[in-house]
């Protein structure tokens, strides 16, 4: 089952993951959400449509925009809508 760890921490963890461009997007309810903090920042993808951001947070420690989903994706990414995708120092084991 894949699962998304930082710092010693399941972020996530689902066997209901869609890959996408090589990155594991989790379904919202298999999210920790204790260690996520909203962020203010926003990106776009030519197809997928804009991103939006959480900041991880563990032990006192913040990752900023660590994780990302697409609130309202594109027709061509309406697969991955609400789910989240991690980088920056995210591990994803599969």
């Amino acid at each position: 089952m894949p699962k998304a760890v930082w710092n010693g921490i399941v972020l996530a963890d689902s066997d209901d993951t869609v890959v996408v461009e090589g990155n594991h997007y989790f379904p919202p309810d298999s999210i920790n959400e204790e260690y996520f903090a909203d962020s203010s920042a926003k990106t776009r993808c030519a197809w997928k449509g804009m991103a939006s951001y959480y900041d991880v947070v563990v032990d006192g420690e913040t990752n900023s925009g660590a994780a990302w989903y697409y609130p309202d994706p594109s027709a061509a990414a309406a697969d991955i809508k609400d789910r989240v995708a991690f980088w920056r120092g995210v591990r994803v084991e599969a």
